[in-house]
């Protein structure tokens, strides 16, 4: 079973935007969305992918995600009533690669940076750009910002 192990924060400054290693734009659909699974579509890149992802226990979750065709996640991204658009920055950090999302259309303002984890127990250091952690605070999830964007707020 996969199993994925984030922790999130809201980004305080821009001082990221020099360690920047790679951007990809990103539209994400959500197929399902309620708070034991979810269900989404995700065009990121050149790439597709489709995601099934359980409930949150803590900072983990199961998550499988498969890459699938390109033409396929365009159009099943047609049929999805909820999307959230962004633009994904790679930031290698102290070892690790964070993944710093700023958000597009209804959900502009919001700046956003995770990092996967291989244990809930393992140690990292926090970049002086990462602020409040907002892991365990279910309005920061895209499938809730999907449905209720920040701007709404």
């Amino acid at each position: 079973m996969a199993v994925e192990i984030e922790r999130k924060f809201l980004v305080v400054s821009n001082d990221w935007k020099n360690a920047v290693v790679e951007s990809k734009v990103c539209r994400q659909g959500y197929l399902v969305t309620d708070p034991k699974k979810s269900v989404r579509v995700r065009v990121i890149g050149d790439q597709g992918f489709l995601t099934v992802k359980g409930a949150t226990d803590g900072f983990s979750r199961m998550e499988f995600e498969y890459e699938i065709d390109l033409a396929d996640a365009n159009y099943m991204l047609m049929l999805c009533d909820w999307v959230v658009e962004k633009t994904r920055h790679y930031i290698e950090h102290d070892g690790l690669t964070w993944e710093l999302d700023v958000f597009e259309g209804l959900n502009a303002g919001l700046v956003m940076a995770e990092v996967e984890l291989e244990s809930v127990t393992q140690h990292f250091d926090k970049p002086a750009w990462a602020g409040e952690e907002v892991s365990e605070d279910a309005r920061y999830f895209n499938g809730y910002l999907s449905k209720h964007p920040f701007s709404r707020w």
